[in-house]
């Protein structure tokens, strides 16, 4: 919807796709990257997730990093460069023509077979 605007872009960041907790001492989960209710990250948890987006929104469409090595490392985060001195985009990324375009296709399954499983599997679990 917005590849054309010139003004305005949507961009996936995948850093937390592949993204295991650092294990701690014992060999167990860090939970230290959590807040008291263990759902929550805790400010070390944001400031590290905070990091590998900064960085994601640096790298090019395609070659974003889909992991975090949470390293503590400051020194990890990436600068815009005289190169390229904005944010990664479709666009500029160089994929505006290409096959990594978001074009409209044709879903691969009718939308009737998708009705009619539904249907016979609510038949089938009242059976």
């Amino acid at each position: 919807r917005y590849e054309e605007r010139e003004d305005f872009a949507v961009v996936m960041q995948p850093f937390f796709r592949n993204t295991l907790l650092p294990p701690d001492s014992n060999g167990k989960p860090d939970l230290s990257f959590f807040a008291a209710d263990c759902f929550h990250f805790s400010v070390r948890g944001y400031a590290e997730m905070a990091m590998a987006l900064w960085n994601n929104m640096l790298e090019p469409v395609g070659e974003k990093q889909t992991y975090n090595n949470f390293t503590r490392d400051r020194l990890k985060l990436k600068c815009p460069n005289p190169e390229k001195p904005f944010l990664a985009t479709l666009r500029n990324s160089g994929f505006r023509n290409s096959e990594l375009s978001l074009e409209k296709t044709e879903p691969s399954v009718p939308y009737w077979a998708v009705i009619v499983a539904a249907v016979a599997g609510v038949l089938a679990g009242s059976l």
